[in-house]
């Protein structure tokens, strides 16, 4: 342990980097229930980010410059919705949702906005984009490749997991089966191409925003990887060529002891699947790397300051449990877009963990309790049972595209609201503690409707002055090589460095695959 400085309490006892009993399990070691690497925070704490993005290009340039000047070390980026859909913002379907709810993208040019002044290197970035997930990250792509970057040494993440947004989210835009061809040929691309870059953000998070209890969350989650994994291995990768680059998005709300348990279980289990059912020799290619910290789920609009101290226990939880990045709710989430003071709570929060309260000084600190390691057994066995179900299903791309994973998740969303409304389940300030107090002075972030004119204009104005030919060429190619069965990540990089629009690239790839129906299910 001599690579790092020993650290001591206030008392002036050393604090070990690991506590274990003889012959007992280390972090660092498979099966990592205590952790991925061995010295885990004391060696460098878990990255920060917050989910930021709004309006237009500028407006979110000065939101990423804010955050990283108080402190942040990561940048987690939203999207508006006519982005997430794959629609260019002077489209009918777009209008009144134009930069609403996160950053409005049309072509390349709006990342060059956005990213001015940040340097790739030194920062990593997380795309919470899916359905139009090919065009966002060939554009992240490009515009490192404009800035002088070598692609096989870009890092970042791309959310790109479609198969939850048919459970949860709905930002789907093509069937399900195109949509997991395209999931698979990112992660081909980015294996072969940028091969530090996370591909896939598997999203147990809005699995369990939908309503799924924290086993479901993390059976869910898995089903789906497993899918993906089984698709790429069909184009004749090896498990080691790509698995250590997946990663996962978890939700962390409600009881401490186990959602902890949870994530020690999760990351057993993961570590197993993968050597035992796959085959990999590659640690790396065993471990769940994992982004966590909040849950708006868990969030109330009633005494909206009680999110406050909910967040710094989904913060301690998520340190507690070992996660990679840690991506902090902000407190007025419940209602808004966050402010610059709630972001900035948000922020300080995980960094008083980090400098005052000890969370990077030891290793697993609740490891060797016999409640947390009973409990993470039990959830161990309890995720399997769910993803035995599925199984039993036909598979989770089967029980996705018949709708059945969706009817379980809303059934048991309905009987969780029901325990709130009759009071079995307690939420303070909800269905008790509650006061009678004056409507709370809520500051809402606000939508302007001129954001939407000068985005549309600055699309117009690219339009005009790229090469329509190579526009054309180039767009072709996406329906040709779709249509052909091709990796269609090369021709869409491509189109985007002509300026082609997410709307063009998303028609591209509508003329071949069709869009998507939701089935109705009563």
């Amino acid at each position: 342990m001599s690579e790092i400085e020993p650290v001591r309490n206030e008392s002036g006892i050393e604090i070990d980097p690991v506590y274990a009993p003889e012959g007992g399990e280390l972090p660092g070691e498979f099966p990592f229930t205590r952790g991925i690497h061995k010295l885990m925070y004391r060696k460098r704490p878990w990255t920060m980010r917050q989910y930021a993005g709004f309006g237009t290009p500028e407006e979110t340039n000065k939101r990423f410059h804010y955050l990283l000047e108080n402190g942040q070390t990561g940048l987690n980026v939203a999207f508006d919705l006519p982005t997430q859909v794959g629609l260019d913002s002077d489209d009918e379907m777009a209008r009144g949702e134009v930069g609403r709810v996160g950053m409005s993208v049309d072509t390349l040019k709006d990342f060059e906005i956005a990213f001015d002044g940040i340097d790739l290197e030194k920062i990593t970035v997380s795309l919470t984009i899916n359905g139009a997930a090919p065009a966002l990250m060939a554009m992240y792509f490009a515009l490192a490749e404009k800035r002088g970057f070598d692609l096989k040494r870009l890092r970042g993440t791309a959310q790109n997991d479609i198969l939850k947004e048919f459970i949860g989210r709905g930002t789907w835009i093509y069937p399900v089966e195109p949509s997991i061809r395209l999931v698979t040929d990112t992660i081909e691309f980015c294996a072969q191409q940028v091969p530090l870059y996370s591909p896939v953000s598997v999203c147990g998070y809005h699995i369990r925003e939908s309503g799924a209890n924290p086993v479901q969350e993390m059976a869910y989650a898995f089903c789906i990887a497993k899918a993906y994994v089984d698709r790429v291995l069909q184009r004749g990768l090896s498990i080691d060529d790509f698995a250590s680059r997946l990663s996962f998005n978890f939700n962390v709300h409600g009881n401490l002891f186990e959602q902890v348990s949870k994530f020690r279980a999760g990351r057993r289990l993961w570590a197993k699947i993968v050597r035992d059912e796959y085959g990999a020799d590659n640690p790396k290619s065993m471990w769940m790397r994992m982004i966590a910290g909040g849950g708006g789920g868990g969030l109330t609009i009633e005494q909206p300051e009680n999110n406050i101290v909910r967040g710094a226990y989904y913060a301690l939880i998520s340190a507690l449990s070992g996660t990679q990045t840690m991506a902090l709710c902000s407190y007025d989430e419940a209602y808004t877009i966050p402010t610059e003071k709630a972001a900035r709570i948000s922020l300080r929060t995980m960094q008083i963990l980090i400098e005052e309260m000890g969370l990077c000084d030891t290793v697993d600190p609740l490891g060797g309790s016999h409640f947390i390691e009973s409990m993470t057994d039990r959830m161990e066995e309890e995720i399997r049972a769910v993803m035995k179900d599925v199984d039993e299903q036909g598979g989770i791309v089967e029980a996705i595209a018949g709708g059945h994973i969706q009817n379980a998740v809303s059934l048991q969303a309905y009987g969780r609201f029901r325990e709130m409304e009759n009071g079995k389940v307690r939420k303070v300030g909800v269905n008790c503690h509650r006061v009678e107090e004056e409507e709370p002075k809520i500051e809402f972030h606000p939508f302007r409707e001129e954001d939407c004119r000068t985005q549309i204009a600055r699309l117009e104005k690219v339009r005009r002055e790229r090469d329509s030919a190579a526009v054309k060429k180039a767009t072709r190619s996406i329906s040709l090589d779709a249509g052909k069965g091709r990796n269609v990540m090369p021709a869409i990089l491509e189109a985007v460095k002509s300026y082609a629009t997410v709307g063009e690239i998303t028609g591209s790839l509508v003329d071949v695959f069709g869009r998507y129906k939701e089935p109705i299910r009563f």
